[in-house]
């Protein structure tokens, strides 16, 4: 067990959230359907990345008999406040299964302000806001994504649409990349050891598996 939490099942999962495509060896368990908002700022840079996540039938109601103390099958304000607690606790130490890179570096983020959990048609729904450390500029190639480094979890963007940026610069460019599991591999068998496949979430190498938004924006001269 990875996380630090007390509620055994949603830990299990929570540590989990993001990738369609995984090694043959390694299944997700838990799903979600996702929307990723990339938010700019009047100057083009950005602002944040806002995160929608809405958990399948079988994990919602698993947390909702983890999380309903008075057994009356609804979450109240303060059973809700507790589930956003143990994901918020949970998913810190993994940047929040965000990956944001401009040509190929890292870009630090913050930890939200908070995470709300919610329930809507008896579906978990976590939502969170994310900014990065320092000005992020609209230029090179830039990636947006959320993968999970245990592959427990596999998040699904089901349509292109639900990885938006509004009021793109129209030098800009942006595309939905949806990795094919083969080439990933093929392209990164040199960085993928006997260690990624027996222990993936011992590496950063399953954010090659992960859906993201990617922006080309050339710098200004």
């Amino acid at each position: 067990m990875i996380l630090k939490i007390s509620k055994t099942t949603l830990a299990t999962a929570a540590v989990a959230l993001l990738t369609m495509t995984v090694p043959a060896s390694v299944h997700p368990h838990v799903f979600a359907e996702a929307r990723l908002d990339v938010v700019l700022n009047p100057d083009k840079t950005v602002k944040s990345l806002r995160h929608l996540w809405r958990f399948d039938d079988l994990f919602s109601s698993t947390v909702l008999m983890e999380f309903d103390k008075d057994s009356d099958l609804k979450l109240d304000d303060s059973e809700l406040a507790e589930v956003s607690k143990t994901v918020f606790e949970s998913i810190g130490e993994y940047n929040y299964f965000q990956v944001v890179t401009v040509d190929g570096k890292d870009i630090a983020m913050k930890p939200p302000a908070n995470l709300v959990a919610n329930f809507e048609d008896q579906q978990l729904i976590i939502l969170f806001e994310t900014e990065p450390k320092e000005p992020l500029k609209l230029a090179g190639k830039i990636d947006f994504g959320v993968y999970d480094p245990t592959f427990y979890t596999a998040i699904d963007f089901t349509e292109d649409t639900n990885l938006s940026v509004a009021d793109l610069p129209p030098i800009c460019t942006k595309t939905v990349v949806r990795p094919d599991p083969d080439e990933a591999i093929a392209q990164n068998q040199s960085k993928l050891t006997d260690a990624f496949f027996n222990d993936p979430s011992g590496t950063d190498m399953s954010k090659i598996f992960a859906t993201r938004l990617e922006l080309n924006c050339p710098a200004k001269g």
